[in-house]
């Protein structure tokens, strides 16, 4: 039996940061993970797929500018944009993640973590061997999520997949090998070592428009099936209508209002036929599913602890699970369904550390402030996320029907990116737009979205603003340089003064 002051179970972006935080406050960690040390992140999600959408950004930028264009005129190389995306997902080898785990200190443990009652983990490894930790103060699951697939017929009952650079399952993956189409998620979207002549993308969020953009760019022929009635639908409606008009404009076949009812594949490296709800129907190389994510909570010993196997953990702001006598489980990343973002989830985990060493050392908690160092109040306030499709989308904070159901009285300024000089400088016939949503009691933005080519980073100054609360008044001194595309926030300004 090992003993620590904490124990991390779930080696991702979210789990090492909890470890680092708390190794920072001189606690004793220890880190464990299944599968590689980095999580979904590293390998099958923000950075492979980033990989991916760059180069067909880049050229579409350059595309855009006279004098460019003409030397712009050919097509990607796939096949060095897939070497370049095995480079940055470090070619599935977490060496380089275990090395920083400990240099950190915390003490890594490769196996299978499940809870085994109060403050207890047992570690199972790959060859059968077992270990019992125990926490003297906290154990912080930070598992993840895995792709949710739905219960189609003809579908394989389970196909979160391995994420190996060919598609085939690593060990420790959610596969199911039953008979049925076994379709893409996000690893085969990310990790697929060739480009499909034909691939059939179902959903209409984010990861379904970023995937749908890299393998069209890269020479697939794509059709996007969204059941709503456009893509990005928790964004302000705006947005959805740029995206789809650049989907179609790259030559993605949208189509809109579009179910998937049953697929079929009668070989195994044979075409996916795929019926139609309504009538109709596709055959395809290949078909990936986007529709949503589960927690990986349901093989972690959570019955042990009084809660639900394959259930979200519910949580307060400083990420410690509601309902566990003692208060020493914390739920921090997408296992607590707050916001199923990476940066996010490492906002929680610098949040959820603090709070485990202060509570370790004795120290009161900032409970009643906000925006204190425990608590994760950005969760519900100041969410930034970037789509990086063509064109971008942007967003923090609010959309304007979120804040009026929420009960604020707004306002919502709107701004055409096009007739702001730095955007017409950086793209010929530029499209593009802004809002942002102010709370008109306050006098402070609750809200930020863009949409148009390299909109990404305008998003952190809109972080800040509706982070700090910044009031109307003091962003009149925030001068934008001239000529960049920042002086949207004067227009936005000058529109909400009138």
């Amino acid at each position: 039996m090992d003993d620590f002051d904490v124990i991390v179970v779930g080696a991702g972006p979210v789990g090492e940061n909890v470890a680092d935080r708390a190794r920072a406050a001189g606690l004793s960690v220890a880190l464990v993970e299944n599968e590689r040390a980095g999580g979904e992140c590293s390998y099958w999600a923000c950075m492979p797929s980033k990989a991916l959408l760059r180069p067909p950004a880049a050229l579409a930028e350059a595309r855009a500018v006279a004098g460019a264009r003409e030397a712009a005129g050919g097509r990607l190389d796939a096949g060095a944009v897939l070497a370049r995306r095995d480079s940055f997902a470090a070619h599935w080898d977490d060496a380089g993640q275990v090395r920083w785990i400990d240099s950190t200190g915390a003490e890594f443990l490769r196996g299978h973590g499940r809870l085994d009652g109060p403050r207890r983990v047992t570690v199972e490894d790959a060859h059968g061997g077992r270990r019992t930790l125990t926490a003297r103060h906290a154990v912080a699951v930070c598992t993840g999520t895995r792709a949710k697939i739905p219960g189609l017929p003809g579908l394989a009952r389970a196909g979160s997949g391995g994420g190996s650079p060919d598609g085939s399952a690593d060990a420790g993956a959610d596969v199911d090998t039953d008979a049925g189409v076994r379709p893409w998620t996000n690893r085969e979207g990310t990790a697929a070592s060739s480009v499909p002549d034909a691939l059939a993308v179902v959903g209409g969020g984010p990861v379904a428009v970023e995937l749908a953009s890299a393998w069209q760019a890269l020479g697939s022929s794509v059709t996007l099936l969204v059941r709503g009635a456009g893509v990005l639908d928790r964004m302000e409606s705006f947005v959805g209508e740029y995206v789809t008009e650049g989907l179609r404009a790259a030559g993605v076949d949208v189509r809109l209002g579009t179910e998937a009812a049953e697929v079929a594949r009668t070989a195994p490296d044979g075409p996916v036929t795929v019926r139609l709800r309504g009538g109709g129907e596709l055959r395809v190389d290949e078909i990936l599913f986007a529709t949503g994510r589960e927690p990986r909570t349901d093989d972690i010993g959570l019955d042990t602890v009084g809660l639900e196997p394959g259930a979200w953990l519910d949580v307060d702001d400083s990420c410690r699970v509601d309902g566990v006598r003692g208060g020493w489980l914390y739920g921090v990343g997408d296992v607590n369904h707050r916001a199923l973002l990476t940066h996010q989830g490492k906002y929680q985990a610098r949040i959820a550390g603090a709070a485990i060493a202060a509570r370790a050392a004795g120290v009161p908690l900032l409970e009643s402030d906000r925006w204190g160092a425990h608590a994760a109040t950005a969760d519900h306030d100041a969410v930034p996320q970037v789509v990086f499709c063509h064109p971008e989308a942007a967003s923090v904070g609010r959309t304007a029907a979120q804040a009026e159901a929420a009960g604020l009285r707004v306002r919502a300024v709107d701004q055409d990116l096009g007739a702001v000089a730095g955007a017409s400088l950086f793209g010929d016939d530029y499209r593009g737009r802004a809002r942002m949503v102010v709370d008109e009691d306050r006098r402070v933005l609750v809200g930020v979205t863009f949409v148009g080519p390299g909109v990404s980073e305008l998003l952190h100054a809109a972080t800040v603003a509706v982070a700090a609360e910044v009031p109307v008044e003091r962003l009149w001194h925030a001068v934008p340089a001239y000529p960049t595309m920042s002086e949207v926030w004067l227009k936005l300004l000058e529109g909400y003064r009138g």
